[in-house]
């Protein structure tokens, strides 16, 4: 007999898969294979007696503060542990019990349902302006269109291009200015038809850019305001265009200003929830969600952003994630723009751990290389 310990990290439908067991049978123990952590904040400590007990009666477990089966305090903070499996028993179970456990039924088995991301997508950045952060990325006309061809042949799928910086502190230009940016590299794409080889997104909150960028054969908006402007609906429900929703605390020119939250997870979550229904009513359908991560975020919201990541995954959509050589990096180990591949790679991995299905990134290459490595240690 042998035994071994396998990681936690195991594609355990694979797994399953190659020991030989039925279809039917891998479903069931895939769901009881993996753990979930589920914070449950200001909860009736009714409630949490009556969670307790019926997480208890089919194998999970709830973490609660001392005093709580004496109803110490009106309201504590709890902690689920508990398998897919389980979660999906506990969504019927809650169902029938009082203190608002209905609700939090639903958002369990709204967890219950998310899976596991099938492909991680790669995003290239091109500025096609002189102050974006990383001057590796920028580019302009003829020398933009080589990028875009390399990107192209280093497995990007999507290719982002903006003309206007979104640095922190960085200022605003004209609508004309940042048309007159764009507007070649747009032409070149469209005379080309390279929007047959690659996913093209147009990075602007601007509706007269944005449309620009749809006429030349662009697929994708990807607005930092969070379609903050009907306009910018109105453009992308006609040409039916893909969105990337992206949160943001305040304005690039002051967001880095002593951004704060009372809580970070659930402020994006409920902003995000709201803009994607402001895209379903302007018939939007296909959506991306980005976090925003260095949008009006100090280095602890992004580091929590990115730990937990798969929170966002209850709303559906797949997440967007770009952390790419910005300034988080550096606050840890105080390295320069150009030095922070390393760290970017390990953010972004970490991003993908925990459901991330598109990196915005500068250096695609490297990226997509990691991620085949990932793949094949994920498959194991």
């Amino acid at each position: 007999m042998i035994v071994e310990k396998l990681a936690n990290s195991l594609d355990i439908e694979q797994y399953l898969h190659r020991l030989g067991v039925d279809a039917g049978g891998i479903v069931i123990l895939s769901a009881k294979a993996k753990s979930h952590l589920v914070s449950i904040k200001d909860l009736h400590v009714g409630a949490a007696n009556i969670l307790k007990q019926d997480a208890l009666s089919i194998g999970a477990d709830l973490a609660v503060p001392r005093g709580t089966v004496i109803a110490k305090e009106p309201k504590v903070d709890v902690l689920l542990i508990a398998t897919t499996s389980q979660l999906k028993k506990l969504a019927k179970k809650e169902l029938a019990q009082p203190f608002g456990l209905q609700s939090l039924a639903k958002k369990l088995a709204e967890y219950a349902k998310i899976e596991a991301v099938k492909k991680v997508e790669v995003m290239g950045i091109v500025n096609a302006n002189d102050d974006s952060f990383f001057q590796g990325s920028r580019f302009v006309n003829s020398d933009a269109i080589t990028k875009i061809e390399e990107m192209i042949a280093s497995g990007a799928s999507i290719i982002d291009i903006g003309g206007v910086s979104s640095a922190p502190k960085t200022k605003s230009v004209s609508v004309a200015e940042e048309l007159a940016r764009i507007r070649p590299i747009c032409d070149v794409i469209k005379a080309k038809e390279l929007y047959k080889k690659v996913e093209f997104s147009i990075d602007s909150y601007e509706p007269e850019v944005i449309e620009y960028a749809l006429s030349c054969g662009f697929q994708t908006v990807n607005d930092i305001r969070g379609l903050e402007s009907d306009e910018v609906c109105r453009v992308c429900a006609k040409y039916g265009a893909k969105v990337v929703i992206m949160h943001m605390q305040g304005r690039p020119e002051t967001m880095q200003e002593k951004p704060e939250y009372t809580n970070v997870l659930h402020e994006i979550y409920t902003f995000l929830q709201m803009r994607v229904e402001k895209a379903k009513a302007f018939g939007i359908e296909e959506i991306y969600l980005d976090v925003g991560i260095g949008f009006g975020k100090t280095l602890e919201d992004n580091l929590q952003l990115i730990k937990h990541l798969e929170h966002f995954r209850a709303l559906g959509y797949p997440l967007l994630v770009g952390a790419s050589r910005k300034s988080m990096i550096g606050m840890i180990d105080n390295s320069s723009v150009e030095e922070r591949l390393g760290g970017t790679l390990a953010i972004h991995l970490e991003a993908v751990r925990h459901g991330a299905a598109v990196l915005r990134v500068h250096d695609v290459a490297e990226h997509v290389q990691a991620l085949k490595v990932q793949a094949h240690l994920d498959a194991l």
